[in-house]
Order: C-alpha cells, then structure tokens, then sequence
C-alpha cells in the first residue's frame, strides 16, 4: 500500500480534486465568463513558457541522431493515432462516442518531456537522446496536435472552421514562438525561479481544468457516464499502453538500436503529456473538454505507475551489470594466469623433466558467463 502511495502522483490528486469542486460548485453566471477570460490567458501564459524553456539548441544538436527522435515522432504522432482509430470498435459496447474522442484525442497529444527524462536516466537509457526526442514532440506537437484533431476527431467544436484554427493560433503558437523568441534573453531567469514557474504552471493547468469541468457540469455531459464506462475506458487504456510498450521495445531491437536508445525510445515514444493535452483539449472543444480530457488524466497516472516499475527494473539490472564488470579487473590476472600455466610450468620445469617427467597440464578454469546483461526483453520477462 506504502508503495502504491509513492507512485500516486501528487499532481494527479490535485487534478482529481479540482474535478471533484468543480462538480460541486461549478462556475456559473457571469462568474463563467470571467472564469473563461482567466483560463485562455492561463493557457497562453503555459505555451510561452513552453516556447521559452525549451531549448532550441539542445534540438539541433541532437539531429545526429535522427533516426531515434524519427522513431518516438512516427510513435507518438502515426502508431498511436492508429490504434486510437482502431478503438472504434469498442464504440457503443464499451466506450460512448464521447470516450472515445477523448481516448483518440490522447493518441494525439505529444510525449512529456520531464517523465520521459525521469524515467530513462532511471533506466540508465540514453539520457542527451531523451531530451531531444521529447522537444522534438512538444515542438511539433504545437501544429502537428490541433492538424489530427481537426482531420481525425469530427465533432462541431474540432474540425478546419476558421474560428478554432484562430484560436489555435492565438492562444497556443503564438505565445509558443514568443517564448522560443525571447528565450535568449529571458532562459536563464526561467532556469534560476524554475521551482516558482513550476507551481505557476499547475496552478494554470488547475485553473484549466476547473473552467472546463463547469462547463461540462452546466452542459449536462456526465450524464452519459456511467462506472461501467469507465472501468472500460482504464482497461482500454492499459491495453494501448501494453501494446506500446511491447512495440516500442521490440520494434527497437529490429531496427539496431543499442539497448541506451532503445529504453529512450520505449519510455519517450510510449508517454503523453497532460501539462500539454489539458490546455489544447479546453481550446479544441469547449464545453466538452471535460470527457476529452478524462483519458488523459487516466493514461496519464498508468504511464506513470508502470513505466516507474519497468525504468528500476532496468536500472537494478544495470547495477548489477556494473557490479559484475568492476570485478574483471580483479579476476582477469588470475584467470590469465590459469591458462597460461602449462607454458608457465613447462618453461620453469624443463630442467626437471629429465627426472621427474613432463609436468601434468591442468584445465584451465571456465570463466562464468555473465547473462545480466543479455536481452533487456528477458529482464522484462524475468523480472
């Protein structure tokens, strides 16, 4: 229970509570329209710091090794998107319409940036390539997002109308390309207040949520929600995350990546980001963000609770991997020793051979194979 407590993640609780006040006391009257203004200046506020923290240089740097950041960008943006469209399928039996949108809009929305780091330094992954595959998918996810919506989700609130695709720009691109503008100047008072800037940020994104989930209250939308639905909609979702999982990991291994950019490619190209969902979904669909927005939240605290699992898994293995190569250096000489002692014994006991005869040759020891650091799918399997 200890355990379970520690993978909760705190800002989760806070989502979940806001939710909680919001369909106790929604935002109504003309309080709602001040509680609209607050939220879309909220959002705006989010990508500009976005824009000015990510690092522009970092990404270029990192285009030498494309062929791993292609990989989490064809995960993120085509492998997903595809298996949200094939679960239409569940559509009426498990999930509602409405479900569904929400868990095809989670198919859609970029890596996070901060768990994929977290979770591949744990790892002992690939580090400098997870943090430039994670820009790479919060950059594009700026147009690339809205696009699959507005292609993908037809619903009366995303799809090519100029009014969204205006709000799209002024509320998420523009503040996001202000902030790469100014970033020179202002990055390194982001970096010195970065703890401040961090609660500044929840609290926006709680803001976002608040608004939202009035909204769907005034409208009517949980109506249509029923516990079963929902019991649905998290097995779903473990599924699509089991799926991409086994991929990713797999799909790592086909391709020729070392095992460091294979765990990069399974923990960035398998995550989505709720900091970046939450204010795109109350842009792309109004009142109805509040269903769009529930699988994300649910996604959003299983790919934390599993991939914590997996990533001390491979860092444990990695330990003892490390441990095992530190003591070569200890055992080598005596293991060289061994094999060379027939010439050894023959060299120093030539002038008593004549009487004593040939000194009897000893098999040398086999030295132990060290399996820990064979496949990574067995550490999965075994583990």
């Amino acid at each position: 229970m200890r355990r379970l407590v520690r993978l909760l993640d705190p800002f989760l609780v806070l989502l979940l509570a806001t939710v909680v006040l919001a369909a106790l006391l929604p935002v109504g009257g003309s309080a709602e329209e001040a509680a609209g203004l607050a939220a879309k200046i909220a959002i705006g506020l989010l990508f500009f710091l976005y824009g000015a923290r990510l690092s522009t240089r970092e990404a270029v740097d990192g285009l030498r090794h494309w062929r791993l950041h292609l990989a989490v960008v064809c995960a993120t943006f085509v492998l997903f998107p595809l298996l949200g469209l094939a679960a239409r399928g569940l559509v009426p039996h498990v999930l509602t319409e409405e479900l569904w949108m929400g868990l095809l809009f989670l198919c859609i929305v970029p890596s996070t940036v901060q768990s994929s780091i977290a979770f591949t330094s744990l790892a002992r992954g690939n580090v400098p390539g997870a943090i430039c595959a994670a820009t790479y998918s919060s950059m594009l996810g700026i147009l690339l997002t809205p696009l699959l919506a507005a292609l993908l989700i037809r619903t009366e609130v995303a799809g090519f109308s100029a009014d969204v695709m205006l709000g799209i720009g002024a509320q998420l691109l523009a503040p996001f390309v202000s902030g790469q503008l100014l970033r020179r100047w202002i990055g390194d008072f982001l970096a010195r207040h970065r703890s401040v800037l961090s609660r500044a940020d929840r609290g926006s994104i709680l803001l976002v949520v608040y608004v939202a989930f009035s909204q769907g209250m005034n409208e009517g939308v949980w109506s249509a929600v029923s516990p079963w639905r929902l019991v649905g909609l998290f097995g779903a979702e473990t599924v699509l995350l089991a799926l991409m999982l086994t991929f990713l990991w797999y799909a790592g291994r086909k391709v020729g990546f070392a095992t460091e950019d294979r765990i990069t490619l399974l923990f960035a190209g398998s995550k989505k980001s709720l900091a970046a969902g939450l204010p795109m979904a109350a842009v792309l669909f109004g009142a109805q963000a509040s269903l769009a927005v529930l699988p994300l939240m649910l996604f959003h605290q299983l790919q934390l609770m599993v991939c914590a699992v997996i990533a001390r898994r491979f860092g444990r293995r990695a330990e003892r991997a490390e441990a095992v190569d530190a003591t070569q250096p200890e055992t080598a000489p005596g293991a060289l020793g061994a094999l060379a002692g027939p010439d050894a014994q023959g060299s120093q006991g030539a002038g008593a051979a004549d009487s004593q005869g040939a000194p009897e040759a000893t098999d040398p020891p086999s030295g132990r194979d060290d399996q820990s650091g064979g496949s990574p799918g067995a550490g999965l399997r075994n583990s």
